[in-house]
């Protein structure tokens, strides 16, 4: 079951998720639009190594917005902090943004039971494409989960501000068996 704009509206006031800043015009019949925020990350080496932390760089969204060029991965933030203890929550690209040629968070739309913070955003351009921080980049839907509960607790929680992969974190096996 997904829930519909009335009901995101309802279960914002009373708790049971949280959206924060949230806003009544931001609600559609069966999501939530989110924000972009003002800081985006770039990887700074030609290759990322899983098994380490990777340099970033820093790009504060000014007033005149941010050229996002293709071939280059941008991490960029929700404005708005979103989560829930009873909800699962989606988070897709709007159509109008994926119009523009941006793909948004295409690998991992799921959200954890139990996160709450900021969301980090994929950012993926086909062609140069010129964004602003503030401007309705996604929507985030809400799925009844069914069965026990445990919530989550991992390294990306309470985030705030783009999240580089913290995949380096992960317990890793010492060797793969056939």
């Amino acid at each position: 079951m997904i829930l519909t704009g009335p009901e995101i509206i309802s279960a914002s006031r009373d708790g049971r998720l949280r959206i924060a800043p949230f806003s009544p015009s931001q609600v559609n019949p069966n999501s939530y639009n989110v924000r972009l925020g003002p800081t985006l990350l770039t990887y700074t080496d030609d290759v990322l190594d899983s098994h380490r932390p990777n340099p970033t760089h820093r790009i504060q969204v000014g007033e005149d917005g941010h050229i996002l060029q293709p071939g280059e991965l941008y991490l960029g933030h929700t404005m708005e902090e979103v989560g829930s203890d009873r909800f699962v929550p989606l988070l897709f690209g709007r159509s109008s943004v994926g119009r523009l040629g941006l793909f948004v968070e295409i690998t991992a739309p799921i959200g954890d039971i139990g996160f709450h913070g900021q969301w980090t955003l994929m950012l993926t351009p086909t062609r140069p494409v010129r964004v602003y921080a503030g401007m309705k980049i996604g929507q985030i839907m809400f799925f009844v989960s069914e069965g026990a509960i445990d919530l989550y607790s991992g390294k990306y929680q309470a985030s705030a501000g783009p999240q580089p992969s913290a995949y380096w974190r992960d317990p890793t096996p010492s060797a793969v068996t056939p």
